[in-house]
């Protein structure tokens, strides 16, 4: 049988594409999610774990620890008595400012290295500071700033109890940029250990120590013995650098991977369809040599003969399948980490392919075409040869194994929609997830007794269309389980896609809600500090300003917030803008929130009822109107800070004025993204100052449509393999009406009625189930959503009409496509060969 197995498979092998391909891109998916998940580990050891690489042990302090102790010089001086140890580096840490044209720029300050390969980055240009007046700047900041060889750097800090720390320091070396995701983005200057001591915090201490270990000596040698000199030190750790690197990645993904989970739930969704798909397409193949299985047995084989026949070839298909998943798997994710590493940004990006991913590819897709083989098989051989063309038992209701499942269905439909609901009420997305899958699954068991029912129901919208329109609404439930199983695969497919359709109409109508209650207005414009009082320190934003933001496309208006006074709360004194209420009205999405002569506007979360602005000239105390914005500058009206004097004249790091822009409505996503850059170019300012609920809406979308194009791009795959088993279906039961067709052929059915016939029965499968999908998808859509936001905002479900439209329009047309081979081959057979036919 063997030798019969591998004959069919080289014979025929045309009909194992489709099950090949099924196989193969539900491998590749899984390989491909498997090789993620490690590679984004390697990737993110080799940018986390980029500051101390080259070192062989690392002492850091445990903030977790009450009372640990602070790491200082007289511990690094112990390290480095320490037996076996060659070098150390003990790294320093402060937090700079330093001016830049409007204002100042954030900056970390480290501490430079006597030994160049503990060092954590490579000298790009220039040689590393050897005096306390001399600064190395990364490469990526000496572009954005204009910086190079001999500029000078004016740095401040402001230290707790102490006058702030200035210095005017020159670069002496541009290195290369961090690919630590902790400090990037974030300026990083380098200096000597004196310069940076000069700038932190008295108690804050060494960041870390970094051990090079003497030649000879072993590492865990002096680990023990760095442990033992440090026992007297609470909270002191000693590890290796990949300790200390998964202990980071650890923290930094909560000891869970989110990516590697959504992908792997997407990749059980097309195993499942996949395994339908198989099934079914294996059951096309067994009744297309039913005859040839029947004239086996006659002649000698027995029924286990037959069944590992089929068996073998569904082996022979899976294992070649996966082999071709797992290396377009792995030729995938190399090609997309090779273009990565072109990147500026993503140079760390790291190709990682585990023995684990490639075993359970292999694996999964063999084992997956082999069980989803074993029913089509037995099917082959659970009846006598010459009753071979009778058709199997349905599972219906009033059978023994219908009953089961109805029970079983019911039981798990109840128990899900239970959890769901209550997941949905509590806002709680732990419950709702496994209620909406158990759900979800009892749906699919109790397929089988309301699916054809319902395609019969709908199959009355063909009855106009004539004989072919009636015999395709009853042809189509000819057989319920096969069509319950067919459209059960597109059920899935399409339910998810609607599901996260809804999800995200929703979500962003939720985010949308947040975010006006965030902030105040579309953009604002941060003006900066004026730092020290300097007048070359930073430039004010002035009406020319203005102008030059209503110049950009996109922007509506603009309005400019002068600082009109200082206010005192709980301590600290801070800025207060002045607008006129008729300017504020045309920039504060809340329209009715506008200052006026007597009050002050102030952020969410204010509990005084009034307070006391100063001026240059006079004090007024103002009534507190507290706005729903945690973003909300305080606001006085533009007469009130006339009355004042304007601001007073005594404050060393005066605020500079602030502008608050609104932005023309329906722009899309894009053009949000775009428009940062685009304001901030205008204004000459950092990205960073310039935010708002415009901008933030348009991150959350941009992030929001590429997953959801991401998700549909995948989920279309399932839904691919899916209308494949239409199409298989369809070709099943061309085969067994083959005397059927041929008779109604005879009697004065035309080809073209034969085909329309066929065509309509799979536009029914695929309409009945697209359908389904949709009221489903939509239902979990909108549970899910307010399942995760509820706790955050009110969630109201958001149907994308259009969306959903489209996704049954592509359900019906492709449905019809899938009926194109099937309806051609039963046109072209005569009606005499087919009434000739067993």
């Amino acid at each position: 049988m063997l030798q019969v197995a591998l004959a069919q498979v080289r014979l025929n092998a045309r009909r194992f594409i489709a099950v090949s391909l099924a196989v193969l891109i539900a491998v590749g998916f899984l390989t491909a999610t498997l090789i993620i998940n490690s590679s984004s580990k390697a990737s993110l050891t080799q940018s986390v774990g980029g500051a101390y690489r080259n070192a062989d042990l690392l002492i850091t302090r445990d903030m977790y620890v009450d009372d640990a102790a602070v790491l200082d010089e007289d511990t690094a001086v112990l390290v480095r008595d320490t037996p076996g140890v060659d070098e150390i580096y003990a790294a320093q840490q402060s937090f700079v400012t330093f001016s830049q044209d409007r204002g100042s720029v954030f900056a970390q300050l480290g501490n430079t290295s006597d030994s160049a390969e503990l060092f954590p980055v490579e000298v790009l240009q220039g040689t590393l500071p050897a005096s306390d007046s001399e600064v190395a700047v990364d490469r990526d900041t000496a572009e954005r700033y204009d910086l190079m060889e001999g500029s000078v750097l004016g740095i401040t800090a402001s230290l707790a109890d102490a006058a702030p720390a200035t210095a005017q320091l020159t670069v002496r070396a541009l290195v290369s940029t961090s690919d630590d995701p902790q400090v990037r983005g974030t300026p990083q200057l380098y200096s000597t250990g004196a310069t940076v001591a000069r700038f932190a915090e008295p108690e804050a201490g060494l960041r870390s120590i970094q051990v090079a270990v003497a030649d000879g000596a072993a590492v865990e040698d002096v680990r023990t013995a760095l442990q033992e000199d440090l026992s007297g030190l609470a909270g002191i750790d000693v590890r290796t650098p990949q300790e200390q690197t998964d202990d980071m990645v650890a923290s930094f993904t909560g000891g869970n991977n989110i990516l590697t989970t959504i992908l792997m739930a997407f990749a059980a969704v097309a195993l499942l369809v996949c395994a339908l798909v198989v099934s079914n397409t294996f059951s096309v193949l067994v009744a297309q040599r039913t005859r040839e299985l029947a004239l086996l047995r006659c002649i000698g084989a027995a029924r286990s003969q037959i069944r590992r026949s089929v068996i073998v070839e569904a082996l022979i298909i899976g294992i070649v399948a996966s082999a071709a998943g797992v290396l377009a798997a792995v030729g995938l994710v190399g090609g997309t980490i090779a273009y990565l590493r072109t990147l500026p940004d993503s140079g760390f990006a790291t190709l990682s392919v585990s023995p684990l991913s490639v075993v359970a590819g292999l694996v999964t897709g063999i084992l997956l075409t082999v069980l989803a083989s074993l029913v089509p098989a037995r099917a082959a051989t659970a009846v006598a040869p010459l009753a071979a063309l009778r058709p199997a038992e349905d599972v219906r209701a009033g059978t023994r194994r219908g009953r089961v499942r109805l029970g079983i269905g019911l039981v798990l439909l109840a128990v899900g929609s239970a959890l769901l609901g209550i997941g949905a009420v509590r806002s709680d997305l732990i419950i709702a997830l496994p209620g909406g899958i158990l759900s979800f699954v009892g749906v699919l068991m109790c397929a089988t007794l309301f699916v054809p029912s319902l395609v019969r129901t709908v199959g009355r919208i063909a009855a106009p269309l004539g004989v072919p329109g009636k015999l395709a609404a009853v042809n189509a439930v000819r057989n319920p389980q096969r069509t319950s199983a067919t459209s059960a695969a597109l059920v899935i497919g399409v339910t998810l896609v609607t599901m996260m359709m809804t999800g995200a109409a929703t979500v962003r109508t939720s985010l949308d809600d947040v975010l006006t209650a965030e902030y105040p207005v579309d953009i604002a414009v941060s003006g900066g500090t004026a730092v020290g009082g300097t007048a070359d320190a930073a430039s004010p934003f002035t009406s020319a300003d203005v102008e030059a933001a209503l110049a950009v496309d996109g922007v509506q208006e603009a309005v400019l917030l002068p600082v009109g006074g200082v206010a005192q709360l709980h301590g600290g004194p801070f800025a207060v803008y002045a607008v006129d209420p008729s300017d504020a009205a045309k920039v504060l999405r809340d329209s009715s929130l506008v200052p006026e002569g007597n009050t002050i506007l102030m952020p969410e979360g204010i509990d005084a009822k009034t307070l006391t602005v100063r001026g240059a000239d006079s004090s007024v105390e103002l009534d507190v109107v507290v706005s729903e914005s945690s973003n909300m500058l305080p606001l006085i009206s533009t007469s009130t800070a006339e009355s004042l004097g304007g601001p007073p004249l005594d404050d060393p790091n005066q605020p500079l004025p602030q502008m608050w822009l609104s932005v023309a409505e329906g722009l899309a996503t894009n053009a949000l993204i775009d428009l940062r850059t685009d304001v901030a170019e205008a204004l000459d300012v950092d990205d960073y100052a310039v935010s708002g609920s415009a901008i933030e809406r348009g991150a959350f979308e941009q992030v929001i449509n590429v997953l959801l194009m991401v998700v549909t791009g995948l989920l279309g795959v399932a839904v691919v393999i899916a209308l494949v088993g239409v199409a298989n279906t369809l070709s099943l039961s061309v085969l067994e009406r083959t005397r059927e067709s041929s008779l109604l052929r005879a009697l004065g059915l035309t080809r073209g009625q034969l085909r329309g016939m066929l065509a309509l029965e799979a536009v029914l499968i695929a309409g009945v189930a697209a359908l389904m999908g949709s009221v489903l998808g939509s239902l979990y859509g909108w549970l899910g959503a307010q399942s995760a936001l509820g706790s955050f905002t009110t969630v109201a479900p958001s149907l994308p009409w259009l969306q959903l439209l489209a996704v049954l329009g592509v359900a019906l047309l492709a449905g019809l496509a899938a009926s194109v081979l099937p309806a051609r081959r039963a046109a072209r057979l005569s009606p005499v060969a087919g009434l000739a036919a067993d």
